[in-house]
């Protein structure tokens, strides 16, 4: 029975599998499989070295992504289109309102530190005789 091979092989092993331009790199005396391997565990599946072993079917996946980087953006054009300004107004005049109050209140606290301040620096009043 043969053993069953380390995770991170099996791993490698799919990654070539990919890639099939790997293979024909290690054959033609390129690269050895300790390289490869080397490689990939350093840099991992990802890396933009891998780029020129990609085949064309995942640079038409890459499109097809782009393409549903735009279908999320036309989701969110219609959604803006279909919100109501008015609303929209009225929810930002709250938050306005919201923002100045908290700016009082802290405006209020700083003052107050000021003052307290003030009175350390003279704990004593001092009156002539």
């Amino acid at each position: 029975m043969a053993k069953p091979l380390h995770p991170s092989v099996e791993q490698f092993k799919q990654f070539v599998k990919k890639h099939p331009k790997i293979i024909q790199e290690v054959r033609s005396g390129k690269k050895t499989w300790k390289q490869v391997y080397e490689d990939w565990y350093l840099f991992g599946e990802d890396d933009d070295i891998w780029e020129p072993y990609r085949e064309e079917n995942s640079k038409e996946k890459e499109r097809e992504e782009g393409k549903g980087t735009n279908k999320w953006l036309d989701k969110l054009a219609s959604m803006l289109g279909q919100m109501d300004a008015a609303e929209v107004q009225k929810h930002l005049a709250s938050v306005q309102q919201a923002i100045a109050a908290i700016q009082s209140i802290l405006s209020e606290f700083q003052g107050a530190g000021l003052e307290s301040r003030n009175k350390e620096e003279h704990p004593f009043s001092f009156r002539k005789d």
